[in-house]
C-alpha cells in the first residue's frame, strides 16, 4: 500500500507529571480543537498509522491532533518471552483466553493519563476519539467504555473487546452512547474475525452503538477502509 507524504512530526517524551509514554504528535495547520489518540499494534510504534493521516479527506486546514503514543517494551509469552513494545501480555494463541489484566489496566491508566492532557491543552473530551489497531484497538475498547466523561468515538480495527465479562459492572454512564467503529479483515490470521464478531454482537447486546465494517484483507488495513475511516472521523470531529 502506498501513501502520500505525511506532516512533519516530533517525537518525544512528555512531561513526567502528566505521562511516561514516548508520542508522535501530528498537530494540525491550524489550533487543534479536537484529537485522536490512536494505539499502534503490538510490536509496532507510534510511526505505524502517520501516514495514513493524508489519506482521512482532513483538508488542508483541519484542526485535529493527531497522538500516537509508544507503548512500553515489555516480554510478551507468545513470542517466547521476547520484550517488545506491547500494550499487555498475550499468553497463548488463544489471545481471548488467560487475559493479562493488570497489563490491560496499566496501559488504560496511561491511555487516561493521556485524555487528561489532551483536556489541559484545551480539547474537550467530547472532542477526542480513541482509537487503536489490533492490541491497541483493545486496549482503546477498554479504556473509553470506562472512561467516566463523554467522549466522541472509539475506532477499534482489526481487534476484539478484552474482559467483556467485567463490562457490565465497569461501564461508564457517561459513554453509554458512544459512537464505535469497528473494522475486521475477513482474512485475518492473527485476531480471527470470529473475535470481532463476538466483540460486535457483545456491545450490540450492551446497548451500544457499533458501526461495523468488514474487509476482503488480513490483519492490516487497506484503502476502502482508510476512506471509510476519514468519513466517519470528519461526522465526529470537523464541527
Amino acid at each position: 500500500m502506498s501513501f502520500s507524504a505525511c506532516p512533519d512530526f516530533a517525537i518525544g517524551t512528555l512531561l513526567m507529571d502528566h505521562i511516561m509514554l514516548d508520542c508522535v504528535e501530528i498537530q494540525p495547520p491550524n489550533p487543534a480543537t479536537a484529537s485522536v489518540i490512536w494505539l499502534h499494534g503490538l510490536g509496532a510504534d507510534g510511526n505505524d498509522f502517520v501516514p495514513i493521516i493524508p489519506e482521512l479527506g482532513l483538508g488542508d486546514a483541519h484542526s485535529v491532533r493527531f497522538v500516537f503514543p509508544n507503548a512500553p517494551q515489555q516480554p510478551v509469552t507468545i513470542n517466547g518471552g521476547m520484550r517488545m513494545p506491547a500494550w499487555y501480555d498475550i499468553k497463548g494463541a488463544d489471545i481471548a483466553d488467560k487475559q493479562d489484566r493488570p497489563g490491560i489496566e496499566a496501559s488504560t491508566a496511561e491511555i487516561e493519563t493521556l485524555i487528561a492532557r489532551e483536556i489541559d491543552a484545551g480539547i474537550p473530551a467530547d472532542r477526542i476519539v480513541l482509537a487503536g489497531f489490533s492490541q491497541g484497538g483493545a486496549v482503546a475498547l477498554h479504556a473509553g467504555l470506562r472512561h467516566n466523561t463523554p467522549l466522541a468515538g472509539i475506532m477499534a480495527l482489526s481487534t476484539y473487546l478484552p474482559l467483556h465479562d467485567s463490562l457490565a459492572t465497569e461501564a461508564s454512564d457517561a459513554n453509554r452512547g458512544i459512537p464505535i467503529f469497528m473494522a475486521h479483515g475477513s482474512e485475518d490470521p492473527i485476531v480471527p474475525i470470529a473475535l470481532g464478531h463476538g466483540s460486535r454482537d457483545r456491545l450490540l447486546a450492551a446497548g451500544y452503538a457499533v458501526d461495523w465494517h468488514e474487509y476482503p484483507m488480513a490483519h492490516q488495513v487497506c484503502l476502502p477502509e482508510i476512506a471509510t475511516i476519514g468519513r466517519w472521523l470528519r461526522e465526529r470531529l470537523e464541527r
